[in-house]
């Protein structure tokens, strides 16, 4: 059973988010907060596999709420998806490095947001690849100068090869058949570098790649 916490200044909006979640045989809601803080306090006391998070909030904004939870050690099994208002809302970028594992839009679809949640415990993908790819695209347009790929040396070449696929957006089905290898090993690869670059899950994997310089603007196709 997925255990999800809903945290929204909004009653009408986690009314609507619980009624759906709470229809699935293999989710529900744990709890529900209206403000950063109470998202904190509900995420130490219920420890859920996914928050969503709106990013404005009274008290405490998502994006402080976000980084208090992906930087402390023992709620690091919790994942986060921010919720916006707007796609290309300015403070999504921030998210992602704060360490949320993607991101919607208040309006989407229903059947995306299931996939969503399911998705990220799961850790094989960062949300729709529509969403994904202009997430990155944007990500890579206001990206700072790469870091030394030092970082990455622990990686084998194929693991660097898969990272950098991971990095412009690509499923691990999409992966596997650009190595020409089954979804099973392109996942195993994807996890197996995920552990050596203790990265939360796959949209930080995506940040790495950027911030690494092993995947730069202009590789997107």
């Amino acid at each position: 059973m997925i255990r999800v916490l809903l945290a929204d200044d909004q009653s009408l909006v986690r009314a609507g988010f619980k009624a759906l979640l709470d229809a699935q045989s293999d989710i529900e809601v744990a709890g529900e907060a209206a403000d950063g803080e109470q998202a904190l306090r509900q995420v130490r006391e219920l420890r859920p596999d996914v928050v969503l998070m709106d990013i404005r909030m009274p008290l405490l904004d998502g994006l402080a709420a976000t980084r208090r939870i992906t930087g402390d050690e023992e709620l690091a099994a919790v994942k986060v998806i921010m919720l916006t208002t707007f796609e290309l809302d300015e403070y999504v970028f921030e998210a992602i490095r704060s360490g949320a594992s993607g991101f919607l839009v208040k309006d989407t679809e229903p059947e995306e947001l299931l996939r969503a949640v399911r998705a990220v415990v799961d850790g094989d993908a960062l949300l729709s690849p529509g969403v994904t790819r202009r997430l990155i695209a944007e990500f890579a347009a206001r990206s700072k100068q790469p870091a030394s790929e030092q970082s990455l040396a622990e990686l084998t070449e194929r693991e660097r090869e898969v990272m950098a696929l991971v990095g412009i957006g690509l499923s691990n089905e999409e992966i596997a058949r650009r190595l020409v290898v089954s979804p099973l090993t392109a996942k195993t690869h994807v996890s197996r570098t995920m552990v050596k670059l203790h990265a939360r899950d796959r949209a930080q994997l995506v940040v790495l790649a950027y911030e690494s310089g092993l995947v730069r603007p202009g590789w997107l196709g």
